[in-house]
């Protein structure tokens, strides 16, 4: 049955959840989360997605796979406000409630907000729609028009530089890796991510959650911005710092001398890899979790993802 490990921030810190599974029920959630965070189920208030929003807890028998939660997910979890029963001779006490959101207020201004994954669609474009999502989002908003654009631009510097983006680092032809990758079938990869990076002077760091580690695109650059995405075998999405104060959009270009994000992402791929929140593609088996289809290969996972637009994959 196929694991479902979630990343939990609270006031009390993170934590991954284990032990649940996309048969697991609201109610196994809702324990779990006060295992680790020390808010009892009955006032959590779970929050998912992004901008996030409320997790509907009201049935307690509903089973996670129905809840479209994705491994890998962060759940923030804050405590809603419980009546208190004072008596009239006690000293008024200051709400508890209040206090643990002050508390919490404080640890996500000194973290300078939680570092998420946005959700692409899966339209084999999706590298090129997270690279665009980053250096030019507004509103939040995908566009999903911006690859066709990014393909003919790569496809452009290939061809002027046909000694440097010759047979053997492409792997095949000069003049058939350019009508390859105007292709919308393929997908985009190193070749086309270290192109990008020169194109528009960015550091452009790789989340690998199959190797856990962190290909950093232009590093030897000294580029003074980079943006972060991540990859699981399959897909690409691109990451942001949410401040989750409703007010502050969304970070998504950081300087390069901010090695606190770095280590957030760090964080993230090591949790992802040891919670194996990727998709090994020789000859992986899997399962979709959205539709329990049974898949095998890397041609019948992006043929699944293109179809139906499920991304939501795990290993059988």
């Amino acid at each position: 049955m196929a694991a479902l490990s979630l990343r939990v921030r609270s006031k009390n810190g993170q934590s991954v959840l284990s032990g649940l599974t996309i048969n697991s029920t609201v109610n196994d959630l809702q324990q779990k989360i006060a295992e680790v965070t020390s808010i009892p189920a009955a006032t959590q208030k779970i929050l998912s997605g992004f901008p996030p929003r409320p997790v509907m807890t009201d049935d307690g028998a509903k089973m996670l796979k129905n809840m479209m939660l994705r491994p890998g997910d962060t759940l923030i979890i804050e405590e809603t406000k419980t009546e208190q029963v004072h008596n009239e001779n006690q000293t008024p006490k200051p709400d508890l409630s209040d206090v643990l959101l002050n508390q919490y207020q404080e640890q996500v201004s000194t973290m300078n907000g939680i570092l998420m994954r946005k959700v692409v669609p899966a339209n084999n474009s999706c590298l090129f729609t997270s690279i665009n999502f980053c250096l030019e989002q507004k509103g939040g908003d995908v566009d999903l028009s911006c690859a066709k654009a990014m393909r003919k631009l790569i496809a452009a510097k290939v061809a002027s530089d046909p000694v440097t983006y010759n047979e053997g680092f492409l792997g095949r032809q000069n003049s058939k890796y350019c009508k390859w990758i105007l292709n919308d079938d393929n997908w985009g990869g190193a070749i086309e991510i270290s192109i990008l990076s020169k194109q528009y002077s960015v550091e452009i760091d790789v989340v690998d959650t199959q190797s856990g580690r962190i290909d950093r695109f232009g590093e030897d650059q000294n580029y003074p911005r980079r943006i972060l995405i991540v990859y699981d075998g399959i897909h690409y999405d691109p990451l942001v710092l949410d401040s989750m104060d409703d007010i502050t959009p969304v970070e998504t270009v950081f300087s390069c001398s901010n090695n606190a994000i770095l280590a957030q992402a760090t964080e993230m791929a090591a949790e992802a890899k040891s919670s194996r929140q990727f998709t090994d593609v020789q000859g992986f088996t899997i399962r979709c979790l959205i539709c329990q289809t049974q898949l095998r290969g890397q041609n019948e996972a992006q043929a699944h993802a293109s179809k139906t637009g499920h991304i939501n994959f795990g290993e059988v």
